[in-house]
């Protein structure tokens, strides 16, 4: 998904369409509060970003996405009428991955976006098991599909388990690597933080298996 954030109706329109013919998957915004609307659903793989914009500047909006952990990486191309090199050092040290002066020919456009998307296509992690997926690099954890929020000793214990499949880690185990080896609290703590998580991740939490008199551990085959 391609997002373009232009406020001129037929550039906005005409790039959707180009974007789209292509074989990309491309939305137009007009004004960045419904922009932002979209940001909260989904967020694209690339950003072509107008400088020029009602309510809010280009470059206030990529501050604020290069500010957010969540989007932090979001490819970004800056849109604008300004040309001068001032300008494109302005944008490009703010955050912007390239920057392509109006008036553009679409085939250049085209050419940026796949240049940009080799560039910055990586292989995110994510660990699973059963119905549970998270996802570390944007802190997503997902049971059952819906998405499910933790507290910080919840979610490492829960990536460490994750990592380690089949590995039984005793209580003793999962205090020096979650807590670290200055906790003074007792072992039931760990208790009580499972059984909190396993209700939090619903049935996807069955994967979190209890061993007897020692431990915890996520099956190899989960």
């Amino acid at each position: 998904m391609i997002y373009l954030l232009e406020d001129d109706e037929s550039i906005r329109d005409f790039v959707i369409y180009t974007l789209n013919s292509q074989g990309m998957t491309a939305r137009g915004f007009a004004a960045p509060s419904a922009f932002w609307e979209a940001m909260a659903q989904e967020a694209p793989s690339l950003l072509l970003l107008d400088v020029m914009l009602p309510e809010e500047d280009g470059l206030s909006i990529l501050k604020k996405l290069r500010a957010d952990t969540k989007t932090a990486r979001l490819p970004i191309i800056l849109l604008t009428a300004r040309s001068t090199e001032y300008d494109k050092v302005l944008g490009l040290d703010g955050g912007a991955d390239d920057y392509v002066a109006k008036p553009f020919g679409m085939m250049e456009l085209l050419s940026r976006i796949r240049a940009l998307l080799r560039r910055t296509e990586t292989v995110e992690e994510q660990l699973s098991a059963g119905e549970l997926t998270v996802i570390p690099d944007r802190h997503i954890v997902r049971a059952c599909g819906q998405e499910v929020t933790l507290t910080q000793k919840e979610y490492e214990m829960l990536c460490l388990l994750l990592r380690n499949k089949g590995k039984v880690f005793s209580r003793e185990q999962l205090i020096e690597n979650v807590w670290g080896y200055a906790f003074t609290g007792e072992t039931r703590t760990v208790d009580v933080h499972v059984r909190t998580l396993r209700q939090k991740l619903g049935r996807a939490g069955e994967c979190i298996e209890t061993v007897r008199g020692y431990g915890y551990k996520i099956g190899e085959n989960a």
